[in-house]
C-alpha cells in the first residue's frame, strides 16, 4: 500500500515538474524580439532609449517603491465594463497576481500579458487571480483584452493614481517622449488629462492577508517577471 502511495505521490510531482518545464522563458521571448528590433534601429533612438532607463534608475524610484514585507495599499478601479473591483474584495477569495503594464502601444508588455494568459490555469489551480493594471481609458484596455485575448481583470488606473501609492510612477524622458509621439499619441491612450508619466512594469503576489510577499521592480522596462517565478511563488504560500 505504501508503494501504491509513492508511485502515485511521484507521478504527481513529476506532472508538476513537467507542467513547469514547458512554461517558456518570458525573457527570452523579449530578448529575441529586442534583437529582431536592433537589426534597423536608428542608433540615437537606442542611445535615447538606453537614457531613459537610466534616469529611472538613478531616481531611486524602485528602492521606494512598495515591495516585498510591505502591506498592500487597497484599491478600487474599474475594468473595461465599467464593473469595480475591490483588491481586498478579491483577497477574500485567495492571493492576487498584480501587474502593471505601460499600455496596449508597449510590445514587451503585450509578450508579458500574452505569456500571464498562457499560464492563468495554473494560477488558479493555486487558488490566485491576476490583475493587470494600466493607465490606458478603458476603451484601449478592451482592446488589449482582444488583441491579447486575455481572460482576467484589466482595469484602468486613470491619472495612475493607484500606481502612485504602490510607489511605481516616473517621469518619461523628454527624448523618448518625442520618439514615442511619432508613433502613437499618449493622450489617446491615457485620456486628455494625461500627463507624461509611466508605471513602472511591476508585479507583485499578494497573500490573502494583503501583504506583498513578492515584488519585481526593474527600472529597465524590457525586464519582466518570469511566470515561472510566479508560480513558484504562489506554490510555496499556506
Amino acid at each position: 500500500m505504501r508503494t501504491i502511495f509513492s508511485s502515485i505521490a511521484l507521478c504527481l510531482f513529476c506532472t508538476f515538474v513537467s507542467a513547469e518545464t514547458r512554461i517558456p522563458s518570458l525573457q527570452k521571448t523579449i530578448e529575441d524580439k529586442k534583437e529582431k528590433g536592433r537589426t534597423n534601429a536608428d542608433p540615437k533612438k537606442l542611445a535615447a532609449y538606453k537614457k531613459g532607463v537610466d534616469e529611472v534608475a538613478a531616481s531611486g524610484i524602485v528602492e521606494s517603491a512598495k515591495k516585498k514585507g510591505d502591506q498592500a495599499p487597497d484599491f478600487t478601479l474599474k475594468n473595461p465594463d465599467g464593473e469595480e473591483i475591490t483588491l481586498s474584495e478579491e483577497l477574500k477569495k485567495g492571493p492576487v497576481v498584480l501587474t502593471w503594464y505601460r499600455g496596449g502601444w508597449c510590445p514587451y508588455c503585450n509578450l508579458q500579458l500574452a505569456a500571464y494568459q498562457q499560464i492563468l490555469p495554473q494560477l488558479e489551480e493555486l487558488g490566485a487571480q491576476l490583475i493587470a493594471i494600466s493607465p490606458e481609458v478603458p476603451d484601449k484596455s478592451l482592446s488589449t483584452i482582444e488583441k491579447n485575448k486575455l481572460r482576467f481583470q484589466v482595469l484602468s488606473d486613470l491619472n495612475l493614481k493607484v500606481a502612485k501609492e504602490y510607489g511605481i510612477v516616473f517621469n518619461l524622458n523628454s527624448e523618448v517622449g518625442k520618439i514615442y509621439s511619432g508613433f502613437f499619441d499618449m493622450k489617446e491612450y491615457n485620456g486628455e488629462d494625461s500627463t507624461d508619466e509611466l508605471p513602472l512594469a511591476a508585479t507583485y503576489v499578494i497573500d490573502k492577508d494583503g501583504k506583498i510577499v513578492y515584488s519585481f521592480l526593474e527600472a529597465d522596462y524590457t525586464l519582466r517577471s518570469e511566470p515561472k517565478e510566479i508560480i513558484q511563488v504562489l506554490d510555496g504560500l499556506e
